[in-house]
C-alpha cells in the first residue's frame, strides 16, 4: 500500500510540533515551512480547516492513509462510548503501532517494515499485514530467527516498556497487549474531537 515517503520535517513543521518524535531539523526550523516561514501572514483558518488539520496531524502520526482511517473511524463510531476515544484506542491496537510501543522498532515506519517482512509473530504465528488490530490478551514476540537482526537488537537494548497496556520480556522479545489504553495514557498530542466533528457533517 502506497505511504507518505517525503521529508518528514516539513510535515513536522506544517503542524507545529515534531509528531515523527525527536527531530533536530525541526529544533533547528520550528516555524512554518514556505519561501516567507514564520513571517508570511496567514489567514485565520475556518472551522472545518482546523478539523481537517487536526485529522491530517493524526494520519500522519500514524502513518494511515485516508481509506483505512475513515474505515476505522466508521467501525469506532459503531461501539458504545466516546467515538474519539475508541478511534484513538483502535489506532493504537494496530499490530504496527504496538511493535512500535513495545521498542522493537524506533519508528513506526520500521514497525510496519519489520511486520511486512515476516520478523513478527501474533499469538505464535507469524502475522505480516500492519493493520491488523489486536485484542486484549493477545502476544506479540520476534520470530526466533529474527532476535539477533542488528535493526531490532539497537532498538530494544536499553529501552524499556513504558506504557501500562503492555507487557514486555526483554530476555523472550515478547510483549503482551494487555488492553485497550485509557486516553489519558496515549501520549500523542492529537484532539480526537475535532476529528470526530469533522466526520459527523
Amino acid at each position: 500500500m502506497a505511504r507518505y515517503t517525503g521529508p518528514k520535517t516539513k510535515i513536522a513543521r506544517k503542524f507545529g510540533e515534531p509528531i515523527y518524535g525527536s527531530d533536530k531539523n525541526y529544533e533547528k526550523r520550528n516555524f512554518p515551512p514556505g519561501q516567507h516561514g514564520a513571517a508570511k501572514k496567514r489567514k485565520k483558518v475556518s472551522e472545518y480547516g482546523t478539523q481537517l488539520n487536526e485529522k491530517q496531524k493524526a494520519k500522519y502520526t500514524y502513518g494511515i492513509l485516508e481509506r483505512q482511517f475513515r474505515k476505522t473511524y466508521a467501525l469506532a463510531s459503531t461501539k458504545k462510548g466516546v467515538t474519539g476515544e475508541i478511534l484513538l484506542q483502535l489506532i493504537e491496537s494496530r499490530l504496527d503501532n504496538v511493535v512500535y510501543r513495545l521498542g522493537i522498532a524506533q519508528t513506526r515506519d520500521a514497525a510496519r517494515q519489520l511486520v511486512s517482512h515476516r520478523h513478527i509473530t501474533v499469538n505464535g504465528k507469524i502475522l505480516n499485514i500492519p493493520s491488523a488490530m489486536l485484542k486484549p490478551g493477545d502476544i506479540v514476540a520476534v520470530r526466533e530467527r529474527s532476535k539477533s537482526l542488528e535493526v531490532i537488537t539497537n532498538s530494544v537494548e536499553g529501552r524499556s516498556c513504558g506504557y501500562p497496556w503492555l507487557e514486555w520480556d526483554s530476555a523472550t522479545l515478547t510483549g503482551k497487549f494487555m488492553s485497550y489504553p485509557n486516553r489519558e495514557d496515549i501520549p500523542e498530542n492529537i484532539n480526537e474531537q475535532l476529528i470526530v466533528e469533522l466526520y459527523s457533517k
